[in-house]
């Protein structure tokens, strides 16, 4: 029988996203402007020579390390699905890959599925491993499960240097609204007609709750997760936050399309322009989302960041080559 995984997160993250492997990706990509084949066998040789070195974390392992925690609550019925899986997706080939295994196994991550796919593209397998997020410091896998809209995709940003550290018993995961949790019409109001008409618009309609952006189906898994540990939402170790530069009267639209959605968020953050790195600072998330690169930019000399790309049809996309 097929394991069920619809209530269970599934977070699929690259192995640059998870470990440090930026040397052995700038001696490829060297090589590879002059000789495609010579890269590939250099890549290997560097890879097999350090195979039982350890590697640095990556922006995306207090995340996966914090997730995998969760699963100590589990229950123990062979018929129920796991709280959360992580899967390993990365174009290495299963030799080169090895360097990886290892440090997965060093670190005791309990992490049982991977993806390695000797030089091709992961994106194909993202559906297959029924992905509910991913993590990747690929710009051209980003914006291609971007445009496919299977999940919710982050481009992730390098560790911040002087990293805040979260609390050890808790999943604390940070969210921008619009464009991200929400969809782009609201953004796209303020970004062509301005702040004045962007707050008129949102306080008339702050009664209709605004529909799904690209990480409203993440939020809800995450909402589920929520309600299948062992606590109540308020008391629960995974803590949610918006941190939006909305500020009233936009505010009350916020809250009525989570309400409408049925979704719990421990805090909210209106800032009306101020820096959100203070707050985040602050809030000390495993990861911070943003689609806009000034926020993204500042966030991520403080919290681990990514970047939420709009689709390449996006108006957005269209607004900011015309500015």
């Amino acid at each position: 029988m097929a394991l069920d995984l619809s209530n269970t997160l599934v977070v699929g993250i690259s192995a640059t996203a998870l470990f440090d492997l930026g040397e052995a990706d700038k001696l490829f990509r060297e090589q590879l402007k002059i000789d495609v084949e010579k890269a590939v066998v250099q890549y290997r040789q560097y890879m097999l020579e350090r195979e039982d070195d350890p590697l640095l974390e990556g922006t995306g392992m207090p995340l996966i390390k914090a997730l995998l925690e969760l699963n100590k609550y589990s229950d123990d019925k062979a018929s129920e699905s796991p709280l959360v899986e992580v899967v390993v997706m990365s174009r290495n080939s299963p030799e080169t890959g090895v360097r990886v295994f290892n440090n997965i196994r060093n670190l005791g991550l309990k992490i049982s599925r991977h993806a390695f796919t000797g030089g091709e593209s992961v994106i194909d397998y993202i559906e297959a491993f029924d992905v509910d997020l991913f993590l990747t410091t690929n710009v051209g896998d980003a914006q291609k499960v971007s445009d496919a809209g299977k999940c919710a995709v982050a481009l992730l940003k390098a560790p911040p240097a002087d990293r805040v550290k979260p609390p050890t018993d808790q999943v604390r995961i940070a969210f921008d609204g619009d464009a991200v949790l929400f969809d782009e019409s609201s953004e796209l109001v303020y970004k062509s007609k301005g702040l004045d008409e962007f707050q008129q618009s949102e306080d008339t309609q702050q009664g209709v709750p605004m529909l799904e952006g690209p990480y409203a189906s993440f939020l809800q898994k995450l909402a589920k997760l929520q309600k299948r540990l062992p606590f109540g939402v308020e008391m629960s170790p995974v803590r949610l936050a918006i941190v939006t530069a909305r500020s009233a009267p936009a505010e009350m639209r916020v809250i009525n399309t989570l309400r409408a959605w049925g979704v719990h968020v421990n805090e909210v953050f209106f800032l009306g322009g101020l820096n959100k790195a203070a707050i985040l600072k602050a809030f000390k998330p495993h990861i911070f989302f943003d689609d806009q690169d000034l926020h993204i930019e500042n966030a991520s000399t403080v919290v681990p960041s990514g970047k939420v790309p709009y689709k390449s049809d996006s108006p957005l996309n269209k607004l900011k080559s015309v500015k």
